[in-house]
């Protein structure tokens, strides 16, 4: 089949399928987000065009916002569908490697495919061509290789045959699932080549579910047997696996508590009696008693980054850690015994446990101790003088039904989302706090809400976020893609402005009250006039209407519109989980306050556990 490089990449990309997780089919491509350029309108352009009803594109208006958004149509597919965003060469293929960054982070799927240089070099330098000196090959698309889990520039079209099997590879497979950057010479994106009519066939991409190594499962059956105080930590890879239901079921059998981690969040039902709440710096203060008693942690799909455990600091030196994960990269850290396979089919098959159980006054502690932290959340939700982050994502959870979806990725949002949120609905929580990107939130809630029609997508932002990143609402309010977007004003970085203070900084940059300005009276954002003129419906609020603003807006976006709830928030009130997270503060400083806060950073350290005790 005679066609160009683009034409083949688009047939490529239409005729790849999906399995969702209740056996159904779907594409595993079910759209493209484009910018158009000098360097992508003609080659992938036209041949988007030619197929514009196969594969729909959507316009962006930022081009690491339309990435971000194919990035929270991802997450909320769980991984069972890819977005696609295409751009110019230069700066717009530039903007989208912060987007490959979250991608990256997150271990989550995203096809780019930005513009790039002649090959022929005939006309260099070209418009948005910066030419190294010390290399004739670069182009800014190298940019990407550090973001990216595999990475090819096509030269000559014939050298789709051996990329494109590559690209599918890596996208859809649980252990190395990450962004696919693909850089595309607009030479040849329009040069012809004979295809073979196989490369279109249709292909079904189905989860694969690789089996950990029989020995090391008797092995760390008979460790978890050895175990007084076991503990369950649930990761996203669980979600990802499709695993809920065979996670808890393994808790259930054997009377093992349950803590979730920011990726796993909302997999347990928050009323379950095993589950003793989120874990970490963000999570809740019942989970990390249990994190700190346990003599024995099973992991599952979870890398455990720093906010997880708490820098280390959240398990007892002494604890053991059995690791189940698809990545054996993620399976090995910090010493644990390695159980390299898929979180369902491991769990599904965990043999030589039998009918051991965990002892009765510790499978008891989870509901006891998750009473306690809920109790704790019920007295932040409760109304004062000046409304609070916990009070908004409180009201906003009272009106969320099981099919509904809630965001938010930077600030003091995730602490409040993390570790307040009630779940009834499965997998229902996207808080982007691998990369906390901030700006992903608005974002991230278009793409979500693409992929999830059958509920109200929320997401819920400071306006420091709004700020960095608000194009993409005049993007989903124009494509009539609705969501919610909850805006909490509370005059400038207000999070980072408290870890800044909280270690002995003067409060300086962050708050609008200490930054540096000219103007007696500076000026102040209108967030509700500026939505408004972005196309959306806006529904200002205060402590007292917010519930009911919060409603009219949920109607609104089930009818396709955007709505933006605008309202003002206490700048210093944070739900707080007890734990510890390492930061760099000075070893010198001028301020007293800072050494002071070095020597508890110092004491702090030595109860950080480097490595585990060997299984």
């Amino acid at each position: 089949m005679r066609l160009t490089t683009a034409q083949a990449l688009v047939r490529w990309m239409i005729a790849q399928r999906t399995e969702l997780h209740d056996l159904t089919e779907a594409p595993l491509f079910p759209g493209v987000f484009a910018i158009f350029g000098h360097g992508n309108v003609l080659g992938l352009g036209t041949a988007l065009e030619e197929h514009r009803d196969e594969l729909p594109v959507w316009r962006g208006h930022n081009e690491q916002g339309m990435a971000l958004a194919a990035v929270g149509y991802a997450k909320a597919t769980d991984r069972r569908q890819v977005g696609v965003a295409t751009t110019s060469i230069g700066p717009g293929a530039l903007n989208l490697v912060t987007a490959a960054g979250v991608a990256h982070a997150n271990r989550l799927p995203l096809l780019l495919l930005p513009g790039d240089t002649f090959t022929s070099r005939a006309p260099d330098p070209v418009l948005q061509q910066i030419e190294p000196f010390h290399d004739g090959t670069a182009t800014v698309n190298d940019a990407f290789r550090a973001v990216s889990r595999y990475f090819d520039r096509i030269t000559r079209p014939e050298q789709l045959l051996g990329a494109l099997p590559q690209v599918a590879r890596v996208l859809t497979d649980p252990a190395d699932c990450g962004p696919v950057t693909l850089a595309l010479p607009q030479d040849v994106q329009a040069e012809v080549f004979d295809f073979p009519d196989s490369l279109f066939e249709p292909v079904v991409h189905r989860v694969l579910r690789p089996q950990p190594d029989t020995r090391s499962v008797v092995n760390a059956a008979s460790i978890i047997k050895e175990s007084v105080r076991p503990l369950l930590v649930i990761g996203g890879g669980v979600r990802y696996s499709g695993a809920a239901e065979y996670a808890i079921g393994f808790a259930e059998r054997h009377g093992i508590p349950i803590t979730e981690t920011t990726a796993g969040r909302t997999v347990v039902p928050h009323d379950h009696p095993l589950h003793a709440g989120p874990l970490g710096v963000t999570g809740s203060t019942s989970g990390n008693e249990l994190a700190a008693e346990a003599d024995l942690v099973i992991a599952v799909g979870t890398r455990l980054q720093d906010f997880t455990t708490a820098s280390w600091s959240v398990f007892s030196p002494d604890v053991r850690l059995v690791s189940i994960n698809a990545a054996r990269f993620d399976a090995v850290k910090h010493g644990g015994l390695a159980l390299v396979g898929d979180a369902r089919a491991t769990l599904a098959n965990f043999v030589g446990l039998d009918s051991w159980q965990a002892p009765a006054e510790w499978t008891a502690r989870a509901q006891t101790a998750r009473a306690g932290w809920d109790a704790h959340i019920d007295k932040l939700r409760a109304p004062t003088e000046e409304l609070t982050y916990a009070q908004v994502v409180g009201m906003v959870n009272d009106q969320s039904g099981p099919a509904d979806y809630v965001m938010t990725a930077s600030g003091g949002l995730p602490g409040e989302l993390i570790g307040g949120w009630r779940a009834s609905g499965l997998a229902t929580m996207d808080v982007e706090y691998g990369f906390s990107c901030m700006g992903y939130e608005i974002a991230g809630a278009w793409g979500a809400a693409m992929a999830r029609p059958e509920g109200v997508v929320t997401t819920l932002l400071g306006d420091g976020s709004y700020l960095m990143l608000n194009s993409e609402l005049f993007s989903a309010a124009f494509a009539g893609h609705g969501f919610v977007a909850v805006v909490c004003d509370n005059d400038g970085y207000a999070v980072i402005h408290r870890l800044q203070t909280g270690q002995g900084a003067a409060g300086y940059n962050n708050m609008y009250a200490d930054c540096r300005t000219s103007l007696p009276e500076p000026p102040r954002v209108d967030f509700a006039a500026h939505a408004r003129a972005l196309g959306c419906a806006v529904f200002p609020a205060d402590g007292g209407s917010f519930a009911a603003q919060y409603a009219a807006a949920r109607s609104a976006a089930a009818e396709g519109k955007v709505a933006v709830v605008t309202v003002r928030t206490h700048p210093s009130s944070w739900t707080e989980a007890g734990a510890w997270w390492e930061v760099g503060v000075p070893q010198s400083s001028h301020r007293p306050e800072v050494l002071a806060a070095r020597a508890e950073l110092d004491e702090a350290r030595t109860h950080q556990v480097r490595y585990l005790h060997q299984p």
